[in-house]
């Protein structure tokens, strides 16, 4: 599982989204964009973040480093933000960090270590069905130089069907997805090369090895998958299904 630490100090809220994080610190001496388990969008986003996040880093994005921040909500008391106060409230016990990277700043449109990062940047979010990649909110950070994939929350949005039970892989393996919107839709003449260089890093195993690091806590039992790990073998074959099929990849049509 990724490492948990605990909240030591809530700091202040980021008010650019709408669940409402905030930068906390914790009782490694580490600061975090705390993703709280209590938001309106519920735990699997939370999910989402560390499978996408360790995807990104299988294929050679940079991505901050999480962890899992165990909040005691008695530190709410000490906040003056009713909304803040309610937030923490609701969300005891493992929450989501992502490690701050101080004076980081949103990508401009210059791409700091050439398009290839571009394409594999496009294939993650293919691969994932990210529809949150505009330039409305890039979720790219510059940070030393580099460019930092972030806020992957919106991706895997066949887990939100689940109230019900599991459904089918194969309905996501041939999933389409629409790269209009995307901020490096210019760069979809990149994906066939880059495909065939990332589809040979990924398999049943790698992706068995990503759901271990998803705490039980936030693996939320659904009819006929009542364990966390009956839930990680599920999340297993709609990736493999995914990565198996080809219809989901946007195909380039030259004029």
């Amino acid at each position: 599982m990724i490492e948990t630490v605990s909240v030591t100090r809530y700091v202040t809220p980021l008010r650019e989204g709408g669940s409402l994080p905030g930068i906390v610190e914790a009782d490694d001496l580490g600061t975090y964009v705390c993703k709280f388990r209590g938001a309106g969008q519920g735990v699997r986003v939370l999910v989402a973040e560390v499978i996408v996040g360790e995807l990104a880093r299988r294929i050679g994005l940079r991505t901050p480093r999480l962890v899992a921040l165990d909040l005691d909500p008695e530190i709410a008391r000490y906040e003056a933000d009713e909304e803040v106060q309610d937030l923490l409230r609701a969300s005891p016990g493992l929450n989501l960090g992502v490690d701050f990277l101080p004076g980081s700043f949103g990508f401009d449109g210059e791409l700091p270590t050439g398009p290839d990062v571009a394409g594999r940047v496009l294939w993650l979010d293919a691969f994932t069905a990210n529809v949150d990649r505009s330039w409305r909110n890039p979720n790219l950070l510059l940070w030393n130089g580099d460019l930092w994939v972030i806020d992957h929350g919106a991706a895997l949005y066949f887990h939100h069907a689940w109230g019900g039970g599991v459904t089918d892989p194969a309905k996501f393996a041939a999933q389409p997805w629409d790269p209009g919107d995307h901020v490096f839709s210019q760069h979809l003449d990149l994906l066939a090369s880059v495909d065939a260089q990332l589809r040979p890093l990924l398999d049943g195993s790698v992706f068995a090895e990503i759901l271990a690091d998803v705490p039980d806590a936030w693996l939320e039992p659904v009819p006929g998958s009542a364990s966390p790990d009956e839930l990680r073998s599920a999340y297993v074959a709609f990736l493999s299904a995914r990565l198996g099929a080809r219809q989901w990849l946007p195909q380039v049509v030259s004029g």
